[in-house]
């Protein structure tokens, strides 16, 4: 299907993007170099997206949602920036997908370990607030002190509190914002789709969409698209089937099976 024949209930992509002003960059002294070949013109100081290579970039940007989805993929949404993160967590919350929206703690990909145990800690603590073991076991000053405790994990790890493994990609708004996140995510090998304006590196994102990210209205329509084509790849995964690797337990009367007696080969 070609760009231009894209057609929803509200009109072609295109013309969505149009509307949503996702072909508005920043002025042209702020223009990262690597961003050049997707300018259309630039209206008084400001640069213009073409939006046939946009809608083209979120196309396959979203092939690959829609894949990741079906193959039961995790995806990390990310966005610290004020103008995004409310939009972030509710798609990430709609997609059941981890994110990360308050602050990117250093450490979330490359010391994943160690971040799981932080998650771990404040996983337990919470279980003990909720079951009134807290209340059994510390004074009041104590339980003041670990409620603190609790807010600030809560703050920093909540959204990732369900992801039990790495993520396979990173969906950030904004990449040059929350550019320690993209660092990790390259370190650690982790493919990144990013919405992005005219100040960011395309050289670094693995699959841009070279949008106005500083626009909740362009924000919206790019997740949207996104976020859609996820869910309707999800909507046909099939979990591996658990593969037993341990023996059934023994019947009764059934003796255990002797080891057989190996044969030393050696000359």
């Amino acid at each position: 299907m070609s760009i231009d024949t894209h057609e929803t209930s509200n009109g072609t992509l295109i013309e969505r993007l149009f509307g949503a002003g996702a072909h508005f960059g920043f002025s042209k002294s702020r223009r990262h170099p690597s961003i050049k070949k997707y300018i259309f013109t630039h209206k008084d100081g400001t640069d213009i997206f073409d939006l046939e290579q946009t809608s083209a970039l979120l196309a396959t940007a979203t092939e690959l949602m829609k894949t990741a989805g079906a193959e039961g993929k995790t995806v990390l949404y990310v966005s610290t920036k004020p103008e995004a993160s409310t939009i972030v967590h509710s798609f990430a919350t709609r997609a059941a997908m981890p994110f990360v929206v308050n602050r990117w703690i250093g450490g979330i990909l490359t010391n994943w370990s160690e971040i799981r145990k932080r998650i771990e800690r404040m996983k337990a603590l919470v279980a003990e607030r909720e079951s009134g073991e807290l209340e059994r076991k510390y004074t009041k000053k104590e339980r003041v002190v670990i409620g603190r405790e609790i807010d600030k994990l809560e703050f920093n790890f909540g959204g990732i509190s369900a992801m039990d493994r790495m993520p396979q990609y990173l969906l950030i708004v904004d990449p040059r914002h929350d550019s320690i996140a993209v660092q990790e995510a390259k370190d650690m090998r982790i493919p990144v789709i990013a919405i992005m304006s005219s100040d960011c590196n395309v050289k670094d994102i693995t699959y841009p969409i070279v949008v106005n990210d500083a626009l909740k209205a362009s924000i919206t329509l790019a997740l949207e698209e996104l976020t859609a084509a996820y869910e309707s790849g999800r909507s046909t995964y099939v979990p591996a089937p658990v593969v037993r690797t341990t023996r059934p337990p023994l019947r009764a009367n059934e003796a255990p099976r002797r080891p057989r007696p190996t044969t030393d080969r050696r000359s």
